[in-house]
C-alpha cells in the first residue's frame, strides 16, 4: 500500500528524466520496500509538502527507483513554508539521495530559480534573568541580580553561485531597565560557505560547531572543513577571544594554573584555536567525539598586577587548554530523547570536567502554533572545562545542579521559553539559583 502511494507520487512529480545525465551508480535500482525514505515521503505527503494529482489523489503502482525518489526530494526542497519537522525530514532525504540530486543540479536550480538571491531572517528577542547566590552560611545573605535586555538580530544569507553563499549576523542589544537610547549594534559573524557532495567549507568569522557544552557558540576567525555522509569529520582552525577561557598550562615560573585563572578571564587578547570532531547519525542515534586546543601568551608583568604583585616578573607566560568531549543522543520516538555529554580540560588542576544529562519531551516548532516541549537536566559545568557553555541560560559555567525548562509556540513564529536552575556555585560551594525567561519573535 505504502509503495503504491509513493509510486503514484513519482508519476505526479517526475519531470523529463530522459534529457538528464544519470548518476554513475545505477539510478534505476529500487529503493528497498522497508527503506525509511518511504515513511518520510508518506509523512511529507500527509503534511501537504508533496502533492498528488490535481484532484489530490494518488495513483499508480510502478516501482520506485533512487532517481525517481530524488526527483520527489527536489520538489520538496523547493518548498519554503514547511514545518521544522518536515524541513529536518527533507534534509535527511537530501543527504540520503545526494548523488542522485547532484545529477539533477540543473533541474533543482530551475525549481528554485525564482528564489531571491538574498534571504533575510532574524529575531526580536526579549530576555529576563534573575540570579541568586549565597554569600555566607545563612541563606538570608544573598547577592541578587535581575537583567532585562533585548536583542534585534538580522541574519542575511546571499547566494553567490550554485555552490557558495555568504552568511552574516548583526546584533543590536539594549536594556529595558531604563528608557535611554543605549542600543549598540555590531557585526557578530560573517562567513562564506561552500557546499559540495559530502564536503562543506566555511571561511570567515564563524560560529563554533565543535562542542557547545565545553566552549561556546561565540564566533572565531578561521576556517572549518567537514567531510563525510553518515560519518562526518570536521576540522577547524583560527583565532578566538580567550577572555572566556580561564585555565591554562603550568609555565616556567612554577605558578599553579589557578594563580592566573582570574586574570586570564579579564585579558582581552586572542588565542590560537584548533579543533576536530568525528560525528555520526545512525537511525535514532547521534553521537560525536571532539578535541579542542587553545594556546596563547601574555606579558606576565602586566597579567598578574594588581592581584599577584609579589610574583610579578618580566617576560611572557604561556597558556593552553586541551578540552576533550563526547556527546550521545538517542531519540526513542517523536516525543522522547535522552542526551548525555562529557568534557574534560586535561591542562586544568581544578574544576576541569563538565557533564550534562538531559531528557527531552516533545519540542516547540516555530512554524506550528500550539507545539511545546519540556526537559529536565542535571549539569555540572566545571569552569575550566565549560567556561562559556551555551547552557549558560540555565546552569552556567562554574555551577552544578538541576535545570528544568519548557518551551511553547503561542502563535506562529513566536517562541516562549522558561528555565529554572537550582544548585551550587562549585568553587564557593554555596547555593545558587536562576530564573530565566525569553520571548522570541522570528521573521
Amino acid at each position: 500500500m505504502k509503495k503504491s502511494l509513493v509510486s503514484a507520487l513519482t508519476t505526479a512529480l517526475v519531470v523529463g528524466a530522459a534529457s538528464t545525465t544519470f548518476a554513475a551508480a545505477n539510478p534505476f535500482s529500487d529503493v528497498p520496500a522497508d527503506h525509511w525514505a518511504y515513511d518520510a515521503v508518506t509523512q511529507l505527503a500527509a503534511d501537504g509538502v508533496i502533492e498528488g494529482y490535481g484532484d489530490t489523489t494518488f495513483q499508480g503502482d510502478k516501482s520506485i527507483t533512487r532517481y525517481e525518489m530524488a526527483q520527489m526530494v527536489a520538489k520538496a526542497m523547493a518548498k519554503t513554508d514547511v514545518s521544522a519537522t518536515d524541513k529536518a525530514m527533507i534534509d535527511k532525504l537530501a543527504a540520503e539521495f545526494a548523488d542522485e540530486l547532484n545529477n539533477l543540479g540543473v533541474r533543482v536550480s530551475n525549481l528554485e530559480k525564482h528564489a531571491d538571491m538574498v534571504k533575510w531572517g532574524g529575531v526580536l528577542e526579549y530576555t529576563y534573568t534573575s540570579t541568586r547566590h549565597d554569600q555566607a552560611n545563612t541563606k538570608k545573605d544573598k547577592t541578587k541580580r535581575n537583567i532585562d535586555e533585548y536583542v534585534f538580530r538580522l541574519e542575511p544569507v546571499a547566494e553567490v553561485n550554485d555552490h557558495w553563499d555568504v552568511h552574516a549576523r548583526i546584533d543590536a542589544n539594549g536594556t529595558l531597565d531604563n528608557d535611554s537610547n543605549d542600543m549598540t549594534a555590531s557585526l557578530k559573524r560573517a562567513w562564506a560557505e561552500g557546499h559540495y557532495t559530502n564536503f562543506n567549507v566555511k571561511l570567515g568569522k564563524l560560529p563554533n560547531s565543535i562542542n557547545l557544552l565545553s566552549t561556546t557558540d561565540d564566533p572565531y576567525s578561521g576556517v572549518e572543513l567537514t567531510y563525510g555522509s553518515k560519518w562526518k569529520v570536521t576540522g577547524a582552525a583560527g583565532r578566538i577571544d580567550d577572555s572566556q577561557f580561564g585555565d591554562f598550562s603550568r609555565n616556567e615560573t612554577g605558578w599553579t594554573k589557578d594563580d592566573v585563572a582570574a586574570d586570564a578571564f579579564d585579558n582581552d587578547d586572542t588565542a590560537n584555536y584548533q579543533a576536530v570532531k568525528v560525528a555520526t547519525e545512525q537511525g535514532k542515534f547521534y553521537g560525536d567525539v571532539a578535541y579542542q586546543h587553545l594556546s596563547s601568551t601574555f606579558d606576565q608583568e602586566d597579567l598578574v598586577k594588581p592581584y599577584y604583585k609579589d610574583k610579578a616578573q618580566k617576560g611572557d607566560i604561556a597558556f593552553k587548554a586541551n578540552i576533550w568531549s563526547a556527546l550521545a543522543n538517542y531519540r526513542f520516538d517523536r516525543n522522547s530523547a535522552l542526551k548525555a555529554e562529557y568534557a574534560k580540560n586535561t591542562e586544568a588542576d581544578n574544576y576541569n570536567d563538565a557533564y550534562s544529562f538531559e531528557y527531552d519531551y516533545k519540542g516547540a516548532e516555530a512554524a506550528n502554533r500550539g507545539t511545546w516541549g519540556a526537559y529536565v537536566a542535571y549539569r555540572k559545568l566545571g569552569q575550566y572545562a565549560a567556561p562559556w557553555s551555551t547552557y549558560g541560560d540555565g546552569v552556567d559555567g562554574g555551577q552544578k545542579g538541576v535545570e528544568l525548562g519548557v518551551s511553547w509556540i503561542p502563535f506562529k513564529n513566536v517562541l516562549a521559553v522558561a528555565k529554572y536552575f537550582d544548585g551550587k556555585d562549585i568553587a564557593a560551594d554555596k547555593d545558587a539559583s536562576k530564573l530565566f525567561g525569553r520571548v522570541d519573535f522570528f521573521f
